[in-house]
């Protein structure tokens, strides 16, 4: 056991955040964060306070054959949760008795982290939905568990996955929650949880969750055979939060810095999350919209629209002699384009753009992109040939902002849509990128096609296999 593990644990056992840890301590977030993530090791004057806090010894700390006894603390099971959160058909994989089980374990885990750092206020957890039909049920059975642990929680209704990542953040929610299965079919559906800082939840506390799941509360250090109730006037509040979704909104509307009353807009929202959230925003800036995909019925969400069916929006951009037409999934968190010849722009070339764009503005750090294995080793080349380095991770927007986080890198994505520019926000973000791409063309007054011309696509063909171990597969040398 690593000596980031170990804090993890004591910090869980003692219901402690990392923020009130580097409080203690005193040092950054960052740094609890990146000691616990092993990018990098405390100096020993800092391990001794470590020590100190938990009251352990320094050998049980730095010895990695000593295993910590007594913290709060479960196996890493991935029986529910994947890098994209827990997933799976509406109530036969997902059901409504989990996503209350989800709510019921985050209402108590928060409230006993505050209340071991001597707080007063009720945990406040805020939550969000894409147009699925089960998402409504779900919504409903998490805020009803988080509640009936002694939390509050806080609606925002239909919204975005960004979105609830930047409300989590502004409004210092102790955690997000969105319900959504991204670019999936209506029947399946899943949730995502989201940390105060709106990143995604660290693998410990996953763990912890699918532990109560399965009903192991001996790892929760919980005697009896479930969480303690709230009663009386510990049971928590639900409260509308629309006003959140409002300000992300005013946010968006506010990274602009021109206006698109020249531009002659598509945009393709999947029937999804973004269906009036888009409208709004491009509204406000002006754009002549053209919108498909924004007439949600609970079973039409992804379905022949949506960055999966970006043929669609190329036939809209050609016949309607349109300037840009942008496309995003279910939830979101991911945009390709269409240049104004109906020619597809994939997330390769949109972290082209924007990369240069950063670059030339002195706002490219360490001339660096993260990308994953899956990007075209083309746009890799491309990238190199204006003085631009390429750093690639496993597949999953998780490894790519873990990358950024630790290096400090200002963009980077995936082929599919999901591009991070960390300047804005901690995920990827469909309508932020749009915007990012439509001020480009509207700064360097040129098409799309012109500004991702000199990206170089070479020959890709993608092939998933079936195995029967996976692990052992990727750890196969």
């Amino acid at each position: 056991m690593t000596i980031g593990q170990k804090i993890i644990q004591l910090r869980n056992s003692r219901g402690i955040s990392q923020e009130k840890l580097a409080e203690l301590m005193n040092v950054s977030r960052q740094s609890i964060s990146k000691w616990e993530m092993e990018q990098s090791v405390p100096q020993i004057d800092k391990i001794l306070q470590i020590a100190e806090i938990f009251s352990v010894s320094c050998d049980d700390l730095l010895q990695d054959k000593i295993e910590l006894r007594g913290t709060l603390t479960a196996p890493l099971r991935n029986k529910y949760f994947g890098t994209d959160g827990f997933r799976g058909e509406s109530n036969i994989g997902l059901t409504s008795m989990h996503a209350y089980k989800v709510g019921r374990f985050l209402g108590w885990y928060y409230s006993l982290q505050l209340k071991n750092e001597n707080g007063t206020r009720r945990p406040k957890i805020v939550i969000g939905k894409d147009t699925r039909r089960s998402s409504y049920m779900l919504e409903y059975a998490i805020a009803s568990g988080i509640a009936t642990s002694g939390a509050d929680a806080y609606m925002l209704h239909v919204t975005t996955t960004p979105s609830v990542s930047y409300i989590t953040r502004l409004d210092g929610f102790d955690c997000g929650i969105m319900i959504t299965a991204s670019h999936n079919p209506f029947h399946d559906n899943g949730i995502k949880v989201i940390n105060r800082y709106g990143e995604k939840l660290d693998d410990e506390t996953t763990a912890l969750i699918e532990a109560y799941l399965d009903g192991d509360l001996a790892s929760l250090g919980v005697a009896g055979d479930d969480l303690p109730l709230a009663t009386g006037d510990k049971i928590g509040c639900i409260h509308d939060h629309i006003s959140g979704r409002n300000r992300y909104i005013g946010y968006l509307i506010s990274t602009a810095s021109n206006s698109y009353k020249k531009l002659r807009i598509g945009l393709d929202c999947a029937n999804g999350a973004s269906w009036s959230i888009a409208r709004a925003v491009f509204g406000a800036l002006g754009a002549q919209l053209y919108i498909v995909g924004d007439e949600p019925d609970g079973l039409n969400i992804n379905k022949d629209c949506g960055s999966t069916h970006i043929e669609n929006l190329a036939k809209l951009v050609r016949e309607k002699h349109l300037d840009i037409g942008f496309s995003f999934d279910g939830d979101c968190d991911r945009c390709l384009a269409v240049d104004e010849n109906g020619n597809i722009v994939d997330g390769d070339k949109i972290m082209y753009l924007l990369a240069k764009r950063l670059k030339s503005r002195g706002m490219l750090k360490d001339d660096t992109v993260v990308a994953t294995v899956m990007s075209n080793s083309g746009f890799v080349a491309s990238l190199n040939k204006i003085g631009i380095k390429c750093v690639q991770t496993k597949v999953g927007d998780r490894f790519v902002y873990e990358c950024m986080q630790e290096k400090g890198y200002s963009i980077g994505g995936e082929q599919s849509g999901h591009i991070i520019i960390k300047k804005y926000a901690t995920t990827g973000d469909g309508l932020l990128t749009a915007i990012m791409v439509a001020e480009e063309i509207c700064d360097s007054k040129s098409s799309l096609s012109t500004l991702v011309e000199d990206v170089v696509v070479y020959p890709q063909y993608l092939k998933n296999v079936r195995v029967s171990d996976k692990d052992e597969v990727m750890n196969d040398k």
